[in-house]
C-alpha cells in the first residue's frame, strides 16, 4: 500500500475513482436465466430474442469486417458504449480490473503488508502493517527495498503500480525481498510468506476535549462497522460524552455498513434511507432498538468528497434532526447499482433505482446534460473550481426535517453549517510544494535520518504534538525545496508559514506515528472542527434543543 503524497486539502484521484465507479452497492447478483459454477458467482444467459439483433450484429463485424478482430474486446468495447447512454454510475468492468475496484470495500488484500513510498527511485519502507507478515519478520520503517526475487528493483524508475505487482500476489505464496538498513553494510535477505492484509476504513479516532470524541471514516467497507463500535467503546471508555463523526473525502461503499452505523445513533422505527426505481418498489430501511449512542450529542462533518453511502448517514442524521451536520453540500452520488458478474470474470454494474432521505430527498445530482458535462462539474468541485460552498441554495427544492427544519434538495446534502474552505495562509510557493508532495517526501526522509533522536525525544504521538518545535529544522526544509525547483521565497514563507509549518509538523508525525500523529495536528487549524466544538461545547445539540 502506498503512502499518499498529499497536502490536507488534496483530494485523492483514487478516492473519486471508487466513487464513479463503486459508489454504493447492493451486493446481489441478477440474471435472466441462472446458473452456479461453484465459485459463488452467477452466470448469465440473455435468451429473449429481442437480444439477438446486438448479437448478430457483432458476430457479423467479427466474421466479415476487412481486418482481424478480437471479439472479446469488441463486446468489451460494445457493453461499456451501451452503459455510457445510461446514466453516470452504470459502469463495466472488465475481467482484469474487477479486484482493483473490490479491494477497498472488502477491507483487505494479499500481499506482505508494508506501506512503502518511492523515494529517490528506491522503495522506502514508510511501515510495516500492524499484523501483516513483514511487521512479524522485522522489516522496518527506513528499510529500503533494494531487490524482489533477486531482481534489482532500486534505480530503474520502477512506478507504485510495478511495486505493487512484484509484491502483492495470492496467500502463503513466498516473495524474497533483499533490503538496506541504515547502519548495516550488507543487504538483508528476508523471505517472506504473503497472507491477507487488513484496509482499514477509520483513518483515526481519539480524543478532542475531556467529553467530546472523534471518529474519521474513509470508506464504508465490510469492516466499517466492526471498526467503528472498537473505537466507539474506546472512546467511551475514556470518558467520551458527545461524537464528532468525520466523513469528509468518504466516497462511500457498501450500503449495510451506512444503514449499520445510523442503527446506533437512530431511535428504533426512525428512517434511515429508502430506494426506489422504475422496476424496483419502495424498500425502506429503519432503524432498530439496537445502537450504543442513540442519545449523546453529534455532528457530522462532510465535504464536496462525502459520497453516497456518507450522504445515506448524513441525510438521515440530519432528516431525523438527530444532531447537525457541518461542512459543505456533499457530492451528490445517490444511484443504487447492481452489480452482475459475468463467466469470464468481469461484472456489469446496473442502477436499478434512486436513493432517498427519510424526508424524500432524491440525494442524487442532476445528470440530463450528458455524462460529460456531469463529470466536468464533479471534478471542479472536488478541485474547488466551483462555489461549493454556497451551491445555489435559491435553485434547489425545500423539504423539511422530523423537527419541521428546512432542508435542501437539488442533489447532495447540504449542511445545517456552512464551513468555507480556509484559504487564509495560501501562497503560490505553498501550492507548488503541496502539489509536488514535497512535504511529505522531506517528512519521510529528514524522519529517517533522525529516528532514534526523535524517538528518544518524544516517545509517543502525544508527546511529538504538544513538545516538538520544527523551527530549528526549517533551513533544512528550504534546502530540500530549493533542490526540489521551487522557487523559495521569503514573503510567500511569511504568509504561509502557520499553514506550512503545521503540515510540516504533521506529516513528520506521520512518518514517526502513523494518523495519530498526524491528524490531531492538522486539526488544530481545522474551521470545521472549530464550529463542531463550540455547538457541542455550548449543549446545543439537535435533540436536545431545537434550533
Amino acid at each position: 500500500m502506498s503512502t499518499p503524497n498529499k497536502s490536507y486539502k488534496i483530494i485523492l484521484p483514487f478516492a473519486f475513482a471508487v466513487v464513479m465507479a463503486a459508489g454504493v452497492l447492493i451486493g446481489s447478483f441478477l440474471n435472466s436465466s441462472q446458473s452456479n459454477n461453484g465459485d459463488g458467482l452467477q452466470k448469465i444467459s440473455f435468451r429473449n430474442k429481442n437480444s439477438d439483433k446486438l448479437r448478430n450484429v457483432i458476430q457479423y463485424i467479427v466474421n466479415e469486417y476487412v481486418d482481424s478482430l478480437d471479439q472479446k474486446q469488441l463486446e468489451d468495447d460494445a457493453i461499456e458504449a451501451l452503459l455510457a447512454q445510461l446514466d453516470p454510475h452504470s459502469s463495466y468492468i472488465p475481467a482484469k480490473d474487477l479486484s482493483t475496484y473490490t479491494e477497498p470495500l472488502e477491507g483487505n488484500f494479499d500481499g506482505i503488508g508494508i506501506e512503502f513510498n518511492i523515494q529517490k527511485d528506491t522503495i522506502l519502507v514508510v511501515a510495516a502493517i500492524s499484523g501483516g507478515p513483514s511487521e512479524a519478520l522485522g522489516i522496518q520503517s527506513g528499510d529500503r527495498i533494494i531487490k524482489v526475487d533477486d531482481e534489482l528493483v532500486a534505480g530503474i524508475g520502477i512506478t507504485n503500480e510495478q511495486v505493487m505487482k512484484k509484491l502483492r500476489g495470492k496467500r502463503n505464496t513466498k516473495v524474497k525481498v533483499s533490503i538496506l538498513r541504515r547502519g548495516k553494510k550488507e543487504l538483508l535477505d528476508f523471505n517472506i510468506t504473503r497472507g491477507q492484509i487488513p484496509i482499514f476504513s477509520i483513518d483515526v479516532s481519539y480524543m478532542l476535549s475531556n467529553d467530546v470524541g472523534y471518529i474519521k471514516i474513509s470508506r464504508f467497507a465490510a469492516t466499517t462497522y466492526r471498526e467503528y463500535l472498537e473505537a466507539f467503546e474506546s472512546l467511551q471508555s475514556s470518558g467520551m460524552k458527545k461524537l464528532i463523526l468525520d466523513l469528509r473525502d468518504n466516497p462511500g461503499g457498501y450500503l449495510n455498513a451506512a444503514v449499520d452505523l445510523c442503527d446506533e445513533f437512530l431511535d428504533e422505527g426512525k428512517n434511515i434511507v429508502y430506494t426506489q426505481g422504475n422496476a424496483r418498489k419502495r424498500e425502506e430501511y429503519t432503524a432498530t432498538s439496537d445502537g450504543g449512542f442513540k442519545q449523546g450529542a453529534l455532528v457530522v462533518l462532510v465535504d464536496e468528497g462525502s459520497a453516497s453511502a456518507s450522504e445515506i448517514l448524513a441525510g438521515a442524521i440530519q432528516d431525523n434532526d438527530r444532531g447537525w451536520v457541518l461542512g459543505r453540500r456533499t457530492f451528490g452520488k445517490g444511484l443504487v447499482q447492481e452489480e452482475i458478474r459475468f463467466q469470464d470474470g468481469s461484472a456489469m454494474r446496473l442502477t436499478v433505482s434512486r436513493y432517498y432521505t427519510p424526508s424524500g430527498r432524491s440525494i442524487q445530482k442532476p445528470y440530463e446534460k450528458g455524462s460529460k458535462s456531469y463529470y466536468e462539474h464533479l471534478f471542479q468541485e472536488l478541485n474547488g473550481e466551483n462555489n461549493a460552498d454556497s451551491s445555489s441554495i435559491a435553485d434547489t427544492m425545500i423539504y423539511r426535517t422530523s423537527m419541521g427544519r428546512i432542508v435542501y434538495g437539488g442533489g447532495g446534502i447540504m449542511p445545517d453549517h456552512i464551513i468555507p474552505r480556509d484559504t487564509s495562509g495560501y501562497s503560490k510557493m505553498l501550492s507548488d510544494i503541496s502539489r509536488k508532495g514535497l512535504i511529505n517526501q522531506f517528512s519521510l526522509v529528514w524522519v529517517d535520518q533522525n529516528r532514534s533522536m526523535l524517538k528518544k525525544a518524544f516517545p509517543d504521538a502525544n508527546t511529538f504534538k504538544n513538545k516538538f518545535d520544527i523551527t530549528p529544522y526549517l533551513p533544512e526544509f528550504r534546502n530540500f525545496i530549493q533542490k526540489e525547483g521551487i522557487s523559495f521565497k521569503p514573503e510567500d514563507e511569511k504568509q504561509s508559514s502557520k499553514v506550512l509549518y503545521m503540515q510540516i509538523k504533521a506529516f513528520v508525525g506521520r512518518a514517526l506515528y502513523g494518523n495519530k500523529g498526524f491528524f490531531p495536528i492538522i486539526h488544530e487549524r481545522d474551521p470545521a472542527i472549530k464550529k463542531a466544538l463550540e455547538l457541542l461545547q455550548t449543549e446545543i445539540a439537535i435533540g436536545y434543543t431545537k434550533p
